[in-house]
């Protein structure tokens, strides 16, 4: 024992490095009691992820000496109201067939393992995507429960995320990063369209109370048929509120485009937070406008109450409809969730 230490003593003095490396479980359970009412019928749930999407994942690091880190991120969806896993894919196009979503676990939600160092960080595999980071950034709702942007992944192919992806994102310049990701369907050199195969990229400036982002990406979808999807946003805190905005557009090659809207805001208030936004989506001539407005109530740090209500008006024909609920064309619904969250 003191021939080890003495060992060690003299390694340290000599300046040799010794790589560092450390595991965290992570992980979020939300469940909510949820109702969606609407002209044609109405439905109530126990669901999950009214608040923060439902999780248990793997994160490590690994000091390798000169300021290069090595990282893995292994992140799996949670549906905790009946015990299924989230759905994922391989090849960036949608899950479907009657077992989507009711398989065993799957790190659906992240799986990639990254190098990190004054360059920046390069990442590879299943990743969010840029222009999804964007849109749960700037929403008051962060994309979860029924007050999200109603414009939320409507028509969008990758969507939230992207499989077989390479990603870098930059160190901060004065407040600029640029995350710029690609990602392959891999399909066969054969195939006559690339289905599944895209490119992103995202700008974003931060300074103090200013936050700005631009996201675009294109996916191949069919043969002549891309999907192109961009945004940008804005937010400001002004400390007792911070304000949002952001617009959103869809362009699929043959199909009328989908345009997206939302302003919003969020207050701290007691112990929890107001959250408020008004978001719109249209698609040619049906368009529908939401409200909605949330308080979260902070119990611990890491166990939060949250209630949210939401209620939409649709025209042109649009028939859109909250928590599971049917309406009728240009009628209303509305839908409102109370929930717990805790994360560990």
């Amino acid at each position: 024992m003191k021939k080890s230490l003495i060992a060690l003593a003299v390694l340290a003095a000599s300046g040799t490095a010794f790589a560092q490396s450390s595991v965290t479980l992570f992980g979020v359970v939300d469940a909510a009691y949820a109702k969606g009412s609407g002209s044609v019928s109405d439905k109530t749930q126990l669901k999950n992820s009214g608040y923060n999407s439902s999780r248990i994942g793997f994160r490590g690091t690994e000091d390798l000496g000169g300021g290069l880190k090595a990282s893995f991120w292994l992140e799996a969806g949670v549906n905790n109201d009946d015990g299924t896993a989230a759905a994922s894919n391989t090849n960036n196009q949608a899950v479907t067939g009657a077992n989507a979503g009711t398989q065993g676990l799957t790190f659906n939600r992240r799986s990639t393992l990254s190098l990190e160092g004054g360059f920046g960080e390069l990442r590879l595999g299943r990743d969010y995507t840029p222009q999804f980071w964007t849109e749960t950034a700037f929403d008051p709702f962060g994309t979860n429960g029924v007050g999200t942007n109603i414009a939320f992944n409507k028509g969008g192919v990758t969507g939230v995320r992207a499989s077989n992806s390479i990603g870098y994102l930059s160190p901060s310049f004065s407040g600029v990063k640029v995350w710029v990701q690609t990602y392959m369907g891999e399909n066969a050199s054969t195939a006559a369209v690339k289905a599944g195969d895209g490119n992103a990229i995202r700008l974003t400036y931060d300074n103090g109370p200013l936050n700005l982002a631009f996201a675009t990406s294109t996916t191949k979808v069919a043969v002549a048929t891309d999907n192109k999807t961009s945004n940008i946003a804005g937010a400001y805190n002004l400390g007792f509120v911070r304000l949002m905005a952001q617009s959103n557009k869809t362009q699929v090659d043959g199909a009328v485009d989908i345009k997206g809207s939302l302003i919003g805001a969020t207050a701290p208030l007691g112990a929890g937070t107001v959250r408020a936004s008004m978001s719109s989506t249209a698609q040619a001539d049906k368009k529908s406008n939401q409200f909605a407005v949330g308080y979260v109530y902070g119990l611990s740090k890491r166990t939060d109450l949250y209630a949210t209500f939401a209620s939409v008006k649709n025209k042109g024909g649009a028939a859109v409809a909250l928590n599971g609920s049917v309406t009728g064309a240009n009628e209303k619904s509305s839908g409102y969730d109370f929930g717990i969250k805790h994360s560990f």
